[in-house]
């Protein structure tokens, strides 16, 4: 039987990948690595440090391009996710069918955490249940950046007796939902931050988290918003790219 592996390998520190991801990237007989469109060299480059790393033995690797990405400037977002979707699961699952012979593993390196706003897991599942043979697939956990803000802030991200949400900016553009005092605000391309009410909010804000250009702001959202909205435009343009989250915290 086939089985394939999604590896957690942290939000960007290289001893952030765990000792059962070691084993697995030592153990898988393919690695699949998604190149996303403009795919930033300094990630191309970490996924590279990881397995010569951890791994003695030459490893084949399959590259599977990712389409385009139109739902941003696209007026039927679900209907654009969905065809996005599709397209990828059409190109892993050929990459599949012609790369995984039986008996072998197949492992794909994910940052972060599988199983937290990352779209790998949701199309290997449908790999799997429409695959023509037998194939299994397990998850390893990783640091998610959700974890690696609040360690780098030195705050725990639930306040006693007090729930968290994790969300996607979009669905903030109204301002901090009701009943909810501490929400993990993630995918936030528009800095949503910047203009929902700041009254009564704190934010804790990080970007590269885990690299050497980590960036860490907080404070009262209003007197540090115009702080943030500088410096991730700066860093931006000076990496070419950008990778960020932040928790808004009721006082």
């Amino acid at each position: 039987m086939r089985e394939l592996v999604l590896i957690g390998v942290g939000a960007g520190h290289p001893d952030w990948v765990t000792l059962a991801a070691v084993e697995a990237i030592r153990s898988i007989d393919v690695l699949f690595v998604v190149v996303k469109e403009r795919e930033y060299d300094e990630l191309v480059d970490a996924r590279r440090a990881i397995i010569d790393r951890h791994r003695e033995r030459p490893l084949p690797v399959v590259e599977l391009l990712d389409p385009p990405r139109p739902w941003q400037t696209v007026p039927d977002y679900p209907a654009a996710v969905a065809a996005w979707r599709a397209h990828r699961l059409a190109t892993w699952s050929d990459a599949v069918a012609q790369h995984l012979d039986e008996g072998q593993t197949g492992g794909f390196l994910v940052w972060g955490d599988p199983s937290l706003y990352e779209s790998t897991l949701a199309i290997v599942d449908e790999l799997v249940a429409a695959a023509s043979g037998p194939i299994t697939h397990r998850v390893i956990p990783g640091v998610s950046s959700v974890l690696a803000l609040a360690a780098a802030h030195r705050i725990p991200l639930n306040r006693q007796g007090r729930a968290v949400q994790i969300s996607p900016a979009r669905l903030l553009a109204d301002g901090m939902p009701s009943g909810v005092d501490d929400v993990v605000v993630m995918l936030d391309g528009r800095q949503t931050f910047a203009s929902i009410d700041p009254t009564g909010l704190d934010i804790f804000w990080g970007a590269y988290l885990g690299t050497p250009d980590e960036l860490l702001i907080g404070g009262d959202l209003a007197a540090v918003r115009d702080e943030i909205v500088t410096s991730r435009a700066e860093a931006a343009q000076r990496k070419g790219w950008m990778f960020d989250t932040y928790l808004l915290r009721r006082r």
